[in-house]
């Protein structure tokens, strides 16, 4: 069993429990999924940073992304709807989990003056976005192999009410807030 697992069974659902008098343990909030997201506008003009891309995000999460597809044609950025734009990945159970411990404890320590990420960043229902400049900060890319620096966005989505309890949530499960 994951760590991380273990820790929100038997540290974080009492803590929760105490704080906001649940009365049952169904009710405490957990994370129901990670879903990363990897934008590729550039792959319009060059298919070969969208396969980058891909390759890129399947060796950090360990799972086959999807490639996402623009749902409007926007003349402005010569974009056709159909078009392959992108690539995500839904990390669910024990993959997720063990993306989350490699994120928290190697990936963003390793990022040069971290101070935290923003607590700003919920979306009123409970969810959580974390934006990644490079992809750099996870150990499985190798510098050499990279075709261009980009950015991710990992969406936490937790069965919580609001933000103040999905808050509590990842940051009893040690998601390094900005105090």
């Amino acid at each position: 069993m994951n760590r991380l697992r273990e820790k929100y069974n038997k540290e974080v659902v009492p803590k929760l429990i105490d704080k906001y008098n649940y009365s049952s343990v169904m009710e405490v909030p957990k994370i129901e999924k990670i879903v990363i997201n990897i934008g590729v506008g550039e792959a319009v003009q060059n298919s070969k940073l969208l396969e980058a891309a891909v390759k890129e995000l399947e060796l950090i999460t360990d799972s086959k992304p999807v490639v996402t597809k623009a749902k409007k044609s926007i003349a402005g950025f010569k974009l056709r709807e159909g078009q392959e734009i992108g690539c995500k990945v839904t990390l669910r159970g024990e993959k997720m989990y063990n993306f989350m411990d490699k994120l928290i404890s190697i990936a963003l320590p390793g990022v040069r003056d971290f101070r935290g990420v923003s607590p700003k960043a919920f979306d009123g229902r409970g969810n959580y976005t974390l934006g990644i400049k490079e992809q750099m900060i996870f150990a499985e890319i190798e510098y050499d192999n990279i075709v261009k620096t980009r950015g991710m966005d990992i969406v936490f989505v937790t069965t919580a009410k609001t933000n103040e309890e999905a808050f509590d949530l990842l940051n009893e499960i040690g998601i390094p807030f900005r105090k």
